[in-house]
């Protein structure tokens, strides 16, 4: 039903204060001015039928009393970025004359290759399309090109301003109710950048997705014109679904250009009818070199050079670093420090076990969560990000920025320290025994280091870590790891590879590897992009982080930025950053910390997906 359908049938028995309609569910709610004509209503609706009048349609109403409904507000939805609805662009009469232009029971024949798909009618002129390989045939132009009123039509366009320039394809789809056409992209390599649609003869709810998943919904009115270009055009997918009704926007009665809302105030159902697209390209005559070669046939197999590879010196180590560790905690900090709210228990532990007055150093403080743990000890924090810094700051907290690997500090002066998801930042072994060397430095003698590194093996004996637990769960949960879905990096398939760490690592883990890692064998130097929440296959990669609020900068850690400038609030895609991470095997840490003089290995144990050291000075 409809919402002025229902409107009608409720407001026979009272003051109808409201009407909510979720979408895609079979049941709304009505709220009357009193119980009495809540009642009246109840007794007289349920079970009653009613018969549809522009469908015919019989259906029968159930009806029962709700205490509460609980609702989100909905917000308003970007369009994906350049997308350009222009209304109105043709009058009725000129929309008349393009669509008796088009003869769909002509001959079928190669000069107009007219063919009849399963989901619409469909024809083809300029170039055709062929849906075998989802490309054109350059060299084989149809004859007679487009259509005289097609052609005027465009000469509109790019005199008004709409397009750039001046199409040489055009294909022209029938859709009867019901009808739809599946998700796609239009292939890069066959037509350049601008693709623009005209929509004839009814309105059409449009849907886009990006890779991230995130949907949009787009009302394209009669007689209006979408012009897709850049990500919109490249990126997102774009399709029909086949339905018989749209859900849409009831104030606007489908007559105005915009996204669907989740309003459950003000959607309502809209009948489709006979509606024919034009859609006009202009075809490509060399490789596309789009910045989005993840979806690019063009671009496939290509090496991207913004792809990280294993360092194979401290120059490119430390390069490595600033990038995709301190750039990126940078750039996320703020989102950041609100995933991290929830002291681990043995971590606590350890605080909460050291003498009254001791002074405690927390190296890679983050945004301070264990800074203020135990009032009793005098605790001092660093880290490498300026803006976790401040934000320590905020919270009345001590904390300068410093570097894991010259630590400003006075050697001999710490009771203890702690250094919790920071070694596995470093991108040799080289630098991960330097970060544990300058622990060791800061402390007095009979002093303890806490070190917490992230594990390669996330299900140990026999029971899986929260992080792969969480897979499903509220993603601003997690513990060490973001946010997200499943992400690579763009460009073409990166293999699974372990770290090329060198004769260091080996030496330093014994026979560990042997114990189960499951680390896979060097296929190349590239670092693969680890999929959330999954188990890993590699101990050197980049683990994705989606940021929420958006970001206006471009770096190479971070995929693609897709929130439009100003728009804070966007409900859009967010960018996805990279982070550094070197996986810890069973064995590796405590090998590491065996390796040094003058300390001790006190314990070691694995706790939720990390590997956790007790280290003593001597």
């Amino acid at each position: 039903m409809s919402r002025h359908q229902l409107l009608k049938t409720v407001e026979e028995y009272g003051l109808v204060e409201a009407l909510l309609m979720p979408p895609n569910k079979p049941y709304s709610f009505v709220k009357y001015g009193s119980t009495e004509e809540a009642k009246k209503a109840f007794d007289a609706l349920n079970g009653r039928e009613l018969t549809l009048g522009d469908s015919g349609q019989n259906v029968v109403l159930y009806s029962n009393f709700v205490e509460k409904v609980f609702l989100k507000n909905a917000v308003p939805t970007n369009l994906p970025p350049g997308l350009v609805v222009i209304e109105k662009v043709v009058s009725p009469e000129e929309e008349r004359r393009m669509l008796e232009s088009i003869d769909w029971m002509g001959d079928e024949d190669a000069q107009n290759a007219q063919k009849t798909l399963k989901h619409r009618k469909v024809k083809h002129f300029g170039y055709e399309f062929r849906y075998d390989n989802n490309n054109v045939d350059k060299d084989k132009p149809l004859p007679g090109g487009l259509p005289e009123i097609c052609s005027l039509f465009l000469e509109k366009c790019l005199k008004q301003g709409y397009i750039k320039h001046k199409p040489d394809q055009l294909t022209v789809n029938q859709y009867e109710p019901g009808q739809g056409i599946p998700p796609h992209i239009d292939t890069h390599s066959a037509f350049e950048d601008e693709i623009i649609s005209l929509s004839l003869g009814a309105e059409i709810v449009m849907d886009f997705k990006h890779p991230d998943g995130h949907t949009v919904a787009v009302m394209l009115p009669r007689c209006s014109l979408l012009v897709m270009s850049g990500e919109s055009r490249y990126l997102w997918t774009h399709g029909i679904t086949p339905r018989k009704y749209d859900i849409i926007q009831a104030s606007e009665l489908g007559q105005k250009v915009g996204t669907i809302t989740a309003d459950v105030g003000d959607l309502t159902l809209n009948q489709r009818k006979t509606r024919t697209s034009f859609t006009f390209r202009k075809v490509r005559r060399s490789p596309c070199n789009c910045i989005y070669p993840s979806v690019c046939d063009s671009q496939k197999g290509q090496k991207r050079q913004i792809q990280p590879s294993f360092p194979h010196n401290e120059m490119e180590a430390s390069e490595l670093e600033q990038e995709y560790v301190h750039k990126v905690y940078e750039e996320i900090a703020t989102h950041f420090s609100s995933t991290r709210h929830s002291p681990w228990p043995r971590i606590v532990e350890f605080l909460r076990s050291l003498p009254e007055g001791s002074i405690v150093a927390d190296v890679g403080c983050g945004n301070g969560k264990y800074l203020g743990i135990n009032k009793d000890l005098y605790m001092i924090g660093c880290d490498r990000s300026k803006n976790l810094v401040d934000i320590c700051g905020e919270k009345n907290f001590q904390a300068f920025v410093g570097d894991a690997l010259s630590v400003p500090i006075r050697s001999g002066s710490c009771d203890a320290c702690i250094s919790i998801a920071v070694i596995h930042h470093f991108s040799t072994a080289e630098r991960r025994l330097a970060a544990i060397r300058e622990l060791a430095r800061l402390l007095r003698p009979g002093g303890t280091a806490l070190i917490y590194v992230w594990a390669m093996e996330q299900e140990y004996k026999n029971q899986k870590s929260k992080y792969l637990k969480e897979k499903h769960g509220n993603k601003d949960k997690e513990e060490e790891i973001n946010s997200g879905m499943a992400q690579r990096l763009p460009g073409d398939q990166m293999p699974d590879s372990s770290s090329q760490d060198s004769a260091c690592t080996d030496q330093l883990l014994g026979d560990s590897k042997d114990k189960g890692c499951g680390a896979k064998p060097v296929a190349d130097s590239r670092l693969p992009v680890h999929t959330n929440r999954t188990s890993f296959h590699s101990q050197d990669l980049l683990v994705p982080w989606h940021l929420k609020g958006g970001t206006k900068k471009r770096r190479e850690n971070v995929e693609t930025v897709l929130f439009p400038a100003g728009s804070k609030e966007s409900q859009g895609p967010s960018p996805v950053f990279h982070r550094y991470y070197h996986v810890f095997c069973e064995g590796e840490l405590e090998a590491a910390c065996r390796s040094l003089d003058g300390v001790r290995v006190q314990k070691s144990y694995y706790d939720q997906g990390n590997w956790c050291v007790v280290l003593e000075k001597l």
